[in-house]
């Protein structure tokens, strides 16, 4: 018998997330998220797309970038 591995695994973040985890990454709250989105501060195609299932997706690198341009 060999020993258990110890090694942990690697996750990556995916670039296009659920409204529910990115609340959780970010510390937003998933009606906030919506707020953004109803008032056009994060745009469709830029901040959040929209799946072939009508599910909104959040680009994390569009609302990376959206941060830092608020932020110049």
């Amino acid at each position: 018998m060999s020993t258990a591995d110890n090694t942990q695994p690697f996750v990556q973040s995916a670039r296009f997330v659920t409204i529910k985890l990115c609340a959780t990454m970010t510390g937003l709250s998933p009606a906030a998220i919506e707020k953004r989105i109803e008032r056009g501060h994060w745009l469709e195609n830029k901040e959040w797309r929209r799946g072939r299932d009508g599910r909104i997706w959040i680009d994390t690198k569009g609302i990376e970038a959206w941060v830092l341009q608020a932020t110049e």
